[in-house]
């Protein structure tokens, strides 16, 4: 086997990985907690299914892929909890550095690539990396809503940090920002987010 192929190989085991990093939000029906894998799975086909509604024309082959790989980086770093004050201080340090691990594993022009979306995604600053984040924004809201709140309850989430976390996803889409809005409302006036 040739040396490209043995690194995109080791690469494609390497991120197996991301199955195994537990987040905090559950599966719909109360289920298990979601993995990062089936995260950033259901992030690209929400990406996909709602591109309409980005508030600019969107690469969504690239978006996808921007979810696809957002959290790869959690296998070295760990999921850092939306809510985790302590956790986000130290958050971009220890996923640069898995960055720089992980995506070395590829041939160079791989590498490159990779870390240049992964960057776009975190800069936040182009069209497809603002409804990428409305995905990773939208996704756990989604999730919460479908279990009565009970992450946000476990968790004592108040309104205020909901909306600070929710606060760019109307950057990549106002619509589903006007759906985010009457989640976050619901959820409140049950009583599952804190006023």
């Amino acid at each position: 086997m040739d040396e490209r192929l043995q690194k995109q190989l080791a690469f494609a085991l390497e991120i197996d990985k991301e199955k195994n990093i537990l987040r905090q939000t559950h599966l719909s029906g109360h289920g298990r907690r979601e993995n990062d894998a089936e995260h950033a799975w259901h992030m690209a086909i929400m990406a996909y299914l709602l591109k309409e509604y980005a508030n600019e024309e969107v690469d969504i082959a690239k978006v996808m892929l921007m979810c696809l790989i957002h959290d790869i980086v959690e296998i070295d770093a760990g999921d850092t909890y939306a809510y985790d004050a302590e956790g986000l201080k130290t958050q971009k340090a220890r996923e640069d550095a898995a960055k720089e691990r992980i995506f070395s594993l590829l041939p160079n022009e791989q590498k490159e690539e990779l870390i240049a979306l992964f960057d776009e995604f975190e800069a936040f600053e182009s069209a497809e990396s603002k409804f990428a984040h409305t995905m990773d924004n939208l996704q756990p809201l989604l999730l919460n809503d479908s279990n009565g709140g009970a992450d946000w309850k476990a968790h004592g989430v108040c309104a205020k940090q909901v909306y600070g976390r929710q606060e760019k996803t109307k950057l990549g889409s106002e619509k589903l920002y006007e759906i985010t809005d009457r989640l976050i409302q619901k959820n409140i006036e049950k009583g599952n987010i804190q006023k």
